[in-house]
């Protein structure tokens, strides 16, 4: 497991892409609950537990859902479980260092400095998205910056709309 998680810094850190992952279902399926486990655990910090437990959920079904449609219309439906898991593993890896910075704010001590912290841990997860977004399609990084701007932005809208209380809507 040490492995996986140096391997996924090391994705974080743009030195390695998501073909290093190895190929498999059972590190696939750990990623997946990795990532709803620490969704969750962000998640519940501003809302009740099955809210937070649907959330996290729906969040990792729209990471998997989009990895696959992106590569099926890419004509690369075999990098599925390493790009995926990828995805997922980066995401878990980044929210959990955003978990201190989401807190302080939700108890009402977020300051500039917070807020700065968690602006740069968002432009470092879409940043991360789009490495592996080039790797995984062989595209250039202003598409692949493109594709995973899109795919943020579709996924807030989604969760937006599924759950009208994220967005501030009663």
């Amino acid at each position: 497991m040490f492995e996986i998680i140096k391997l996924l810094f090391d994705i974080c850190l743009f030195k390695k892409g998501p073909q290093d992952l190895p190929f498999s279902v059972w590190v696939w399926r750990l990623l997946v609950v990795g990532d709803v486990v620490v969704s969750f655990l962000m998640i519940n910090i501003h809302t009740d537990r099955l809210n937070s437990l649907l959330q996290s959920v729906v969040s990792a079904l729209l990471i998997v859902g989009f990895s696959w449609l992106m590569l099926y219309v890419g004509r690369k439906p075999e990098r599925f479980y390493q790009t995926s898991g990828a995805l997922l593993g980066t995401d878990a890896l980044i929210s959990f260092f955003a978990l201190p910075a989401i807190a302080s704010m939700a108890i009402g001590t977020g300051s500039l400095l917070v807020f700065a912290v968690t602006m740069v841990l968002m432009a470092w997860h879409w940043l991360v998205t789009g490495h592996i977004f080039r790797n995984a399609l062989g595209q250039t990084w202003t598409f692949s910056l493109g594709l995973a701007f899109l795919y943020i932005l579709g996924s807030y809208q989604v969760i937006a709309l599924l759950f009208p209380e994220v967005a501030g809507v009663k």
